[in-house]
């Protein structure tokens, strides 16, 4: 095969540095949200530190069945062996401490579908996990007239990390459908912020249309479900929300593994402008 004239050739990006972590404690936060600590002496500083509160990595399960060791030649595999990649799972880092080395992040568990939350279930201290990462890119702003979160359980984590990173005079309001009162826990908070806990994404999303808006311009966090950040995204257009004001995705989509929905994000359906 030649290449065209005047055609740089593709060069092969860099593999992503893997931090090979144990756990170190796992504790039950809520009946369905499981805090796991992790550790890692030796890789630990391979995981790029932000100062997003919504900082996430990336998380690799490889099946026990294949043998596989880490670090991951993730590139061997995907030629030669693709069945044997690790599946990738993208989860929030709630608490880092980069002097101690270690990190901690919420899993969501209903039931034993799927690979992250069963994982999480079973998980003892003395088990390894594989992550590289972190991106991210929200912090709450201390200049912002008000802040605005809009969440399901999914993104509570990211939410409680904010919570904790702002000014004691912050004002604001969330709105957060969690199902089940028993997981509608948030961390001591500035007593400016108010807090809304809806059943449904329906009332999710009207609860956001019916808004007594405060005076100025928010900071807005809005993360969940997909085709619910849809239809929110379109009410803070309504609100003109300034995009530059606006930290929006979705976290999942229902129905989807996360490689689909990943997928996805590529293409007209998955798509939050």
């Amino acid at each position: 095969m030649t290449t065209a004239p005047n055609t740089p050739e593709r060069t092969a990006r860099p593999a992503r540095a893997q931090a090979i972590l144990t756990v170190l404690e796992v504790t039950e936060v809520t009946p369905h949200l499981v805090r796991i600590r992790f550790g890692g002496d030796d890789t630990f500083d391979n995981i790029t530190v932000n100062d997003a509160t919504d900082k996430y990595v990336k998380l690799l399960f490889a099946d026990s069945a294949h043998g596989l060791v880490p670090p991951y030649d993730l590139d061997e595999l995907r030629e030669q062996a693709p069945e044997k990649l690790p599946s990738r799972r993208t989860y929030t880092v709630r608490e880092i401490d980069v002097d101690e080395k270690w990190l901690s992040i919420d899993f969501v568990i209903h039931d034993d579908a799927g690979i992250a939350g069963p994982w999480a279930k079973n998980a003892a201290p003395g088990d390894r996990l594989v992550l590289f990462g972190a991106g991210g890119k929200y912090a709450p702003a201390a200049e912002s007239d008000w802040h605005l979160f809009i969440a399901d359980l999914s993104a509570i984590p990211a939410v409680s990390t904010a919570l904790e990173a702002m000014p004691a005079d912050a004002r604001g309001v969330i709105i957060a459908h969690v199902a089940e009162a028993a997981d509608r826990v948030l961390p001591e908070m500035p007593a400016g912020i108010e807090v809304k806990w809806v059943d449904s994404y329906d009332e999710l999303i009207s609860s956001v249309q019916e808004l007594e808006w405060l005076a100025g311009t928010p900071q807005v966090f809005a993360h969940g479900e997909r085709e619910a950040i849809k239809s929110i995204r379109k009410v803070l257009k309504e609100r003109e929300v300034p995009r530059e004001a606006l930290s929006i995705s979705a976290y999942w989509a229902d129905g989807r593994a996360e490689d689909q929905f990943q997928a996805e994000k590529r293409e007209p359906i998955g798509k939050i402008d």
